[in-house]
């Protein structure tokens, strides 16, 4: 983005450009909302709170969420849900009979969740409330909620206890979502507390599994959770040979990508 495309956008082009980050990124703040389109933060939280009534995307603290990742979406509400469902898809080759899982929440996680087959046996542990009760209708999977206090930011439980949890725990394999993705920065988010326990989670776990729509490739937050050094696969909608990925194989020649 160019900062002379930005300056005189309309109210309809702001809104666009708002809806469009919020489906990328999960959650985006006034903040950066406002540095990108070059307006006031009262400017954008009117847009949003517009945007909110036309029940596009949900208002939480700080900024905004999409309404695909709230517990009464659907499917058709999800930002690339095709692209989301190869990715799930292509994660279930990773599982074994009888794995250690950890795994995070949104919207992939959830049709991750949806697809492993009702016969595998597994034991899974989840911070993410929404992902718990994806896990109640697998027959054959033993779910371990690692609970605390809630974060409204990524409905993850975040408290002190999530990490004397962790801290006990050593499973086969982490497999998380991320808001942005790229050789230098990482994986990233933009909360505080959501990025301090998913560096937890990969601490308590073997191996990790990012799962990522490849438009979230080049992009960085605010604050990085891991290097790609850190991560063992990374899962794409694309082919594992896409120009894309490339560079990321070059830079980071350990990751493995789907």
């Amino acid at each position: 983005m160019n900062e002379n495309e930005f300056v005189n956008f309309t109210k309809e082009d702001r809104k666009a450009h708002i809806i469009k980050e919020i489906n990328l990124h999960t959650r985006v703040s006034f903040e950066t909302l406002s540095s990108q389109l070059f307006v006031s933060e009262d400017t954008i939280r009117r847009d949003i709170n517009e945007l909110e009534l036309e029940s596009l995307v949900i208002k939480v603290k700080g900024g905004a969420m999409t309404k695909a990742y709230h517990h009464s979406s659907s499917s058709t509400q999800t930002y690339a849900g095709e692209s989301k469902k190869a990715i799930a898809l292509k994660t279930t080759s990773l599982l074994k009979e009888g794995m250690v899982l950890m795994i995070g929440g949104g919207t992939t996680i959830r049709e991750f969740i949806r697809l492993i087959p009702n016969d595998l046996n597994l034991t899974v542990f989840t911070v993410n409330i929404l992902s718990a009760v994806e896990l109640l209708d697998k027959p054959n999977i033993k779910t371990i909620m690692i609970g605390g206090s809630i974060s409204s930011y990524s409905q993850m439980c975040v408290s002190g206890d999530v990490y004397q949890q962790l801290a006990n725990i050593k499973v086969d394999l982490l497999i998380l979502g991320t808001n942005a993705l790229d050789i230098e920065g990482g994986f990233s988010d933009s909360d505080w507390e959501t990025v301090q326990v998913k560096k937890a989670m990969i601490q308590a776990s073997e191996k990790t599994a990012i799962l990522t729509i490849s438009e979230k490739l080049d992009t960085v937050l605010k604050m990085k959770i891991a290097n790609l050094s850190e991560v063992d696969y990374v899962v794409t909608e694309v082919d594992s040979d896409h120009e894309k990925l490339q560079s990321y194989k070059q830079a980071v020649p350990s990751l493995v990508f789907l």
